[in-house]
């Protein structure tokens, strides 16, 4: 078998990989991508984007039925929940099929199998348990990715105790579902079942769900989810599962032990990085609680070997992986003028309402030291807000009393997701309080909540 080389090999072809692929094709390098499935990863096949149609379904079947209030009657409101997945599958196969053409369009070589690192240049890939390629290169990115992981004890069978990528595929709708984490993955499935009238439960061993948003934030959230029937369990901790013709999850909380029921249970307390058995110890890349130790360029241990996505550790986040990849390639190629800023990346929740954020929340703020101005803005009184019956929601500012910068930036409502990127680049050119508010924004349009918010941090909001 004649021996491959390369310039860049890409072990994984996700959202981190692909994008690093084509990032590395782009600069003239000579690339192969090795995955083992199929291209897009988790994120576009089984995560991100899927989940994303499961909710549009959600959004819309919810808007139907509140229709009368724009004028607009119906009879007979039905949905069809096979129909539903179908569509949410041919999302995933149309955006798949897109990266495969991209692969193409940049001359970047497949390679299909399983790779493992067998020297600081090289790797072998296997298919059906026999070795199909050995591959030369001089610089390896790992890409692997992640999976769902579980609560000490209990194992996910995928049947009744279920993940992420079965709850987008179920082949009927479960009368009642248990959600392990209030995470934005366990959010986003418990809105979705609950839209079309699942009874939910959501368990979460922190005292809030969301527990890496602002906490004002999460209250106003827990409480929504609550008002349209979902159950809310915080500082509460699983202690253990049992199946039987349905599954019986045993909690604790400061008032005891007590048994939930449900037709399924589904694990959303978190991603493991997928380092097991890709060669790792053999070269000596070094890893820390299960993911592997990278620097600001994404670069580990091992001179010619990076690792980016998932596998590197948190945040776990389809878009820090492709972000990575790129600062990665760019690294290899000498072209890197920073690092990934840690405290500039987006953290998106797709429920509704939905929740963004940016940057440092209050409290972190002032456990760093900073004296700060906070400036809220709700939706209710916007115009834009009134006028499509998205009135929950409000903006939070987070800023820098003494010099007005923007240090974080927290959004719950309609298009929360959408509104967000306005403030990332905010923060990305240190703007200021009297910048965002001098800023013209259209009228009417939901993001003038950013401009208010920031008048109103230093008493000059208009129409508050």
């Amino acid at each position: 078998m004649a021996e491959r080389q390369y310039d860049v090999i890409v072990i994984g072809g996700g959202p981190g990989g692909y994008v690093a692929a084509i990032r590395a094709a782009q600069l003239g390098m000579k690339v192969g991508l090795v995955e083992r499935d199929k291209l897009g990863g988790v994120c576009l096949n089984w995560g991100c984007v899927p989940s994303k149609a499961l909710i549009k379904s959600a959004e819309l079947y919810n808007a139907f039925k509140k229709s009368q209030e724009f004028g607009i009657s119906h009879t007979g409101l039905i949905y069809d929940f096979s129909k539903i997945i179908s569509r949410s599958r041919g999302v995933a196969d149309r955006i798949s099929k897109g990266v495969e053409y991209l692969m193409k369009k940049n001359k970047i070589e497949i390679i299909s199998g399983t790779a493992k690192l067998t020297g600081r240049n090289s790797i072998e890939v296997t298919k059906d348990g026999k070795v199909t390629d050995t591959i030369k290169s001089k610089s390896i990115i790992l890409a692997t990715g992640g999976r769902p992981r579980s609560v000490p004890g209990v194992t996910i069978d995928r049947k009744k105790i279920i993940t992420s990528t079965e709850a987008m595929s179920l082949p009927e709708q479960p009368k009642s579902l248990i959600v392990i984490g209030g995470g934005a993955i366990g959010v986003e499935f418990a809105y979705f079942y609950n839209s079309f009238g699942t009874k939910v439960t959501i368990v979460e061993m922190l005292p809030s769900i969301l527990p890496i948003e602002d906490k004002e934030i999460t209250k106003i959230l827990d409480s929504s989810l609550k008002k349209s029937g979902i159950d809310i369990l915080t500082n509460t901790k699983v202690e253990s599962v049992k199946i039987d013709h349905e599954v019986t999850v045993t909690v604790s909380d400061k008032d005891g032990k007590k048994d939930i029921k449900a037709d399924l249970a589904l694990m959303a307390v978190g991603v493991q990085a997928n380092i097991e058995n890709i060669g790792l110890e053999a070269i000596g890349v070094k890893t820390e609680r299960g993911f592997i130790i990278v620097n600001e360029f994404g670069k580990t241990n091992i001179d010619g070997i990076y690792a980016i996505g998932d596998v590197s550790g948190p945040p776990l986040l389809a878009h820090v992986a492709s972000h990575e990849g790129i600062i990665a390639v760019d690294h290899i190629a000498g072209k890197a003028k920073h690092g990934i800023d840690q405290l500039n990346i987006p953290s998106c929740t797709y429920c509704q309402p939905q929740v963004a954020s940016v940057g440092l929340t209050e409290e972190a703020a002032v456990a760093k030291g900073y004296k700060v101005k906070i400036g809220r803005f709700p939706f209710r009184p916007l115009g834009k807000a009134m006028a499509i019956g998205e009135t929950e929601g409000i903006v939070k500012l987070v800023f820098d009393e003494k010099y007005g910068e923007l240090l974080g930036a927290h959004i719950i409502g309609s298009e929360a997701t959408e509104m967000i990127a306005e403030l990332g680049i905010a923060k990305a050119l240190e703007t200021t309080w009297e910048e965002l508010h001098n800023t013209m924004h259209a009228h009417p349009t939901l993001s003038e909540a950013v401009m208010e918010a920031a008048g109103q941090a230093f008493d000059v909001a208009i129409n508050i």
